[in-house]
């Protein structure tokens, strides 16, 4: 029987046990080792049971036990202490509040997922994963962040296998009673709600929860309320679910409905109002037209609010390829907008101008989010300094006239939080050699470039550590394998086997992420008996251990897990490769400790960072991987082997694909393998072990989101802030029309004639030239353009290569024609092919960069 209605029943806890709710109610505990340890003290089967997760914990413990723990003066000093130590944590100045004044009272961070932990599962990859790590980083670096998203009452997928390995989707529900978040209310009690108009007269209404992550409110926004009809009801179903209205309904709900719960969470909590907006991905995109409409309520036009809404928005892709991005037909994205549906304030031209594909091979009839995210934010950024070149090609057409490397595209590379993912036996190695303390801080603020003190640690206690790590996956592995065959409708009888799958002293080799095609997650499978001949090597031989879901429409992806399945399903190799369904964050801390090597061989550059490789790192782990995303970046071969990527024009897809897994195995039989088994003097695998501290000693640092988010509040957070301040409603509006202005005179600036000093086509180096350059700039002044000798080496189509720009300076009036003659010198700093141009590029001191608006005369 099913129940008709459902109900929460929360526990009563004793008045000396409400600091567990306290505890329970702020997901610091999932990073928080000593927090956890207490919840499991309360009752460890039941803590187990309830997945690790406080909340489940205490709804299911008896009375009985909540009032022998009310009387434990042991157990209650250990809460006093945990909680004082989350009030200090949440109160205390921390490396933000230390910083030089100026930077952003708050700032808002919005992403369509995100990845806090498996209690709270609204996350499908690492877009997510990265969020979550973002917010706990911004929390142990005290920056004001306030995190926006949606709560998706199926979140993502559940993911089984059938008895031939095909993947099964199965979408739990969630309450968000039995979870850790709570409603934001009004000051009359009732739950705090944002509503959105859709066409015809109907709304939108979402109602508003709040998780605390450590120092971090994270908004989310659920439309499952009795006043919505059964669509709107829909609309937060599940994470990445529907057709495009459903998603487009997502992405308005999260953009628009988004910046709504921030005002009232300001309005509810006296937070101070965030100064900067991150949108993470395109999908939150429409949170600047709601800024913009905020501004036209209050006196601006259109142009001048967008201005001024750029100067705070920070835009990050994560996308490496066009097919990545949303696309919406322009004719939907039209019926939401305007006098029958949303922002009617504003013309609905103007908001399909934002997202229209204007360059050359775009669609003029869809709307592209991550088009409208760079024409309104004036920084933005890539994941991995490779990710920033590909961005910078891939949208070179929305700054027609510039090169690729000048286009306003940075990069951070992502970090990920090391103590969300770093095992527990890993930090108490590192408490044991520098103290608790100072690994807290090293893995939290970070800041240094070397870990030194790794070097520090004797090879047995490394080698002893990588031992019991692995062992720990191989009892997690046959868990879960046992489960998994039993789902796929095996008896016990037939099951035996499994005691002997994995072997603790085995080189274990990890690879575990979503499934897209352009991972190759059957690389591996190329060539089935060299693999064999891998995983069976009576002297070296290896394991796999391999995860990973694919979408649920990705029918090819499907195809490449039910591959990999039955392979691992041959009784010849079961115990030395598995496939362990329903990847997520419990599975995967279990997992990047265990190995010794982790695997990644994407199609290169279509991997934009891949922050698996780093959790990994942080435990020891080392790293066999295609160049690509960050380790194209940091690679070195002290710590790690790079697998050649086979990019000629000439290869197709297969060729490609044999040479690259060809590679693969030559590495892992010549050279991976080897090494893990060579033993020095001392009995031990002296250059592995040595891999192993330089990993930690040079990548340690590197990986971490602590290092992530510093590099976002110094490099982009900041100066976004001032922007803001700069940008006054005055300001705003004199930007505006200087733009205007510059737009419409620019067809008649032109570069008329150049001369030089140079007599011959040869001269020595350290040489300056004279420069002088005549110019026509229409009804604009010189205070409105830069003139630039721009010089550099040259190819041999004489394409400019390396070049930096000079400014030229005006030398007087215009001449009788109009002409304005600007003179400079240009010095032959470089040996070799040299050559120059001279290009006229828009100048104004709100402008963030030259190519801003677009526009070259050259």
């Amino acid at each position: 029987m099913k129940a008709i209605r459902r109900f929460t029943v929360r526990p009563v806890l004793p008045e000396a046990l409400h600091p567990l709710s306290e505890l329970a109610r702020n997901l610091r505990w999932s990073w928080h080792a000593e927090t956890r340890d207490l919840f499991q003290s309360v009752d460890p089967e039941r803590w187990a049971s309830s997945g690790g997760d406080p909340v489940r914990l205490l709804g299911s413990v008896p009375a009985e036990r909540l009032a022998e723990l009310a009387e434990d003066r042991r157990f209650l000093r250990r809460l006093a202490a945990a909680a004082d130590d989350l009030r200090d944590y949440t109160a205390g100045d921390r490396w933000y509040q230390s910083q030089p004044e100026g930077l952003p009272q708050a700032v808002a961070y919005f992403s369509p997922e995100f990845g806090i932990t498996a209690a709270l599962p609204q996350y499908s990859g690492g877009l997510g994963i990265l969020a979550g790590d973002h917010l706990k980083a911004a929390s142990d670096l005290g920056v004001p962040l306030i995190g926006v998203g949606l709560l998706y009452r199926h979140g993502y997928f559940r993911q089984t296998l059938s008895r031939d390995g095909w993947q099964q989707e199965h979408y739990p529900v969630l309450d968000p009673n039995e979870l850790p978040v709570v409603p934001l209310r009004e000051p009359d009690g009732s739950v705090a709600q944002v509503s959105l108009a859709l066409p015809g007269g109907r709304r939108l209404l979402a109602r508003i929860w709040q998780a605390q992550v450590g120092r971090v409110p994270l908004l989310m926004l659920d439309s499952d309320v009795d006043e919505n009809d059964h669509g709107e009801r829909g609309v937060t179903d599940r994470l990445y679910g529907g057709g495009s209205e459903h998603r487009l309904l997502q992405e308005m709900l999260l953009g628009i409905g988004g910046v709504r719960a921030v005002r009232t969470y300001c309005r509810l909590t006296g937070h101070p109002v965030p100064e900067v907006f991150h949108t993470n991905e395109g999908h939150a995109g429409f949170l600047n037209l709601e800024r913009i409409a905020e501004l036209c309520d209050d006196g601006l036009d259109f142009d001048a609010g967008l201005e001024a809404v750029r100067a705070g928005t920070v835009f990050t892709t994560h996308t490496p390829v066009p097919a990545g991005i949303d696309r919406f037909d322009r004719e939907l994205v039209a019926r939401h907008f305007g006098p029958d549906a949303e922002l009617p304030r504003i013309d609905v031209e103007r908001v399909l101008g934002l997202g229209m594909e204007t360059y050359s091979g775009g669609d003029p009839n869809v709307f592209n989010m991550a088009v409208m995210g760079l024409r309104l934010g004036q920084r933005a950024n890539g994941v991995s300094l490779l990710h920033g070149n590909v961005s910078r090609e891939m949208f070179s057409g929305l700054w027609p006239g510039f090169e690729p490397d000048e286009v306003p595209i940075t990069s951070v590379t992502n970090g990920v939080h090391a103590p969300t993912w770093v095992a527990p036996e890993v930090f108490r190695l590192g408490a044991r050699q520098i103290g608790a303390q100072r690994t807290e801080d090293a893995m939290t603020v970070g800041g240094s470039d070397r870990w030194d003190a790794v070097g520090d640690i004797p090879d047995q206690d490394i080698w002893d550590l990588r031992r019991v790590l692995r062992e720990q996956l191989v009892t997690e592995v046959r868990q879960r394998l046992y489960a998994s065959w039993r789902q796929r409708g095996a008896g016990t009888a037939e099951l035996g086997w499994i005691d002997g799958v994995l072997d603790p002293d085995v080189l274990t080799i990890g690879f575990a992420r979503r499934v897209p095609s352009y991972k190759r997650l059957t690389l591996m499978l190329r060539d089935r008996d060299r693999l064999m001949d891998l995983l069976l090597h009576e002297e070296r031989p290896v394991q796999f251990v391999i995860a990973g879901k694919a979408h649920p429409a990705d029918d090819g992806g499907k195809r490449l897990i039910q591959e990999l399945v039955k392979f691992a399903d041959d009784p010849r190799v079961r115990h030395r490769i598995v496939f362990l369904p329903d990847y997520g964050m419990a599975m995967a801390q279990k997992l990047y400790p265990g190995c010794d090597v982790w695997l990644n061989n994407p199609l290169r550059p279509l991997e934009a960072c891949g922050t698996s490789g780093m959790k990994a790192a942080l435990n020891g782990c080392l790293n066999l991987s295609v160049l690509d995303g960050w380790w194209d970046e940091w690679f070195q071969p002290d710590f790690g082997w790079a697998i050649p990527t086979a990019d000629g024009t000439a290869t197709d897809d297969d060729r490609r694909d044999d040479l690259e897994a060809s590679a693969l195995y030559d590495l892992l039989e010549q050279r991976v393998a080897p090494r893990f088994y060579e033993r020095g003097q001392g009995g031990l695998p002296d250059r592995w072990i040595e891999m192993v501290r330089q990993t930690l000693t040079h990548l340690g640092p590197k990986v971490l989101a602590g290092r992530m988010v510093r590099e976002y509040v110094e490099r982009l957070y900041a100066p976004a802030a001032r922007s803001h301040r700069e940008l006054t409603l005055d300001a705003a509006r004199e930007l505006a029309e200087w733009k205007a202005r510059v737009r419409s005179a620019w067809h008649r600036v032109t570069v008329d004639h150049v001369e030089t000093s140079a007599s011959t086509a040869t001269a020595e180096l350290g040489t300056t030239l004279a420069l002088r350059v005549r110019v026509g700039l229409g009804q604009l002044a010189p205070d409105d353009v830069e003139v630039q000798a721009v010089s550099g080496r040259v190819d041999s189509e004489d394409r400019l290569t390396d070049a930096t720009g000079v400014p030229l300076k005006p030398t007087g009036g215009p001449d009788g024609e109009g002409r304005w003659v600007y003179e400079g010198p240009l010095s032959l700093d470089r040996t070799g092919p040299f050559g120059y141009t001279v290009r006229i590029l828009p100048a104004h001191r709100l402008l963030a960069s030259p190519a801003e608006l677009g526009l070259v005369a050259v």
